[in-house]
């Protein structure tokens, strides 16, 4: 680990690894910016510290830690307090998914995604908001998905998980907004990363027309950066989200929903 000097707006970002994470550390670090960088693959993230080192003279420290444990948050908080770092901007984008009817799934799976996907977010959320707010400044990227304005049928606790970072992150902005603090709700069409693999979505039709990882990141970076409530970063999904969706009958809707997450092959 490197010890921060605290004299550059330092990030910390989870799922740091690969895929909007990687590009958002990406970003950050061009901007000058030391970064705190958490995963569970130790090499990935020694890999990722040395390149943006080398590339952007930046500070970086790797915590390798697997956040769908219960105490993965206070592990992160507490190491980053032992190391003096103060962390500026909290962006919270590890999550994953799964793929298939919720009672023909392991339940332990579906457990760990909701531990990670909504829980480890919060706490992060919660730890570092009381540094932010003694210091009356700070900005959260939460990376929700256009996933959290739908159910989901075959994808129903993925879904499920990301309608409550989008909610949780709204409601927590207006909360925080006196204090100089933003929190951002980045939510993405289907995006080319290792999610398919990882979700066992091979095959799904909505992922043939991904965005790539570094444009979304760049959108989303751009939106904390302004203080926007929720990033969509497809216009013609925005368009659809806000006034198609809302008026379609429920039945319909749910129908289209699952049309879009069956398997082709």
């Amino acid at each position: 680990m490197t010890i921060q000097n605290n004299q550059n707006n330092v990030a910390l970002i989870t799922g740091a690894s690969k895929g909007i994470g990687k590009e958002l550390a990406h970003i950050h670090a061009a901007k000058g910016g030391d970064l705190v960088l958490v995963a569970r693959n130790k090499q990935s993230l020694g890999l990722l510290k040395a390149e943006l080192e080398n590339q952007y003279k930046v500070s970086v420290t790797v915590i390798a830690l697997d956040l769908s444990l219960a105490d993965s948050a206070q592990q992160v908080f507490e190491q980053t307090e032992q190391l003096g770092i103060e962390v500026d901007v909290l962006i919270n984008n590890a999550g994953f998914g799964g793929h298939g009817k919720f009672h023909e799934r392991e339940l332990s799976a579906d457990q760990a995604m909701m531990q990670l996907n909504m829980v480890t977010l919060s706490n992060l959320t919660h730890l570092y908001l009381q540094g932010m707010v003694a210091r009356n400044n700070g900005k959260i990227l939460n990376v929700s998905s256009t996933a959290s304005f739908l159910p989901g049928p075959l994808q129903a606790v993925y879904y499920a998980t990301k309608a409550y970072v989008t909610s949780f992150s709204q409601a927590v902005a207006e909360e925080v907004a006196e204090n100089n603090i933003t929190v951002t709700a980045l939510c993405p069409g289907t995006v080319a990363t290792g999610f398919v693999e990882a979700g066992n979505l091979e095959g799904v039709d909505a992922w043939k027309n991904a965005a790539s990882a570094e444009s979304v990141a760049r959108y989303g970076y751009q939106a904390m950066e302004k203080g926007e409530l929720v990033a969509i970063n497809q216009r013609s999904l925005s368009f659809m989200l806000n006034w198609i969706i809302p008026f379609m009958p429920r039945k319909t809707l749910l129908k289209i929903s699952r049309q879009s997450m069956e398997k082709t092959k």
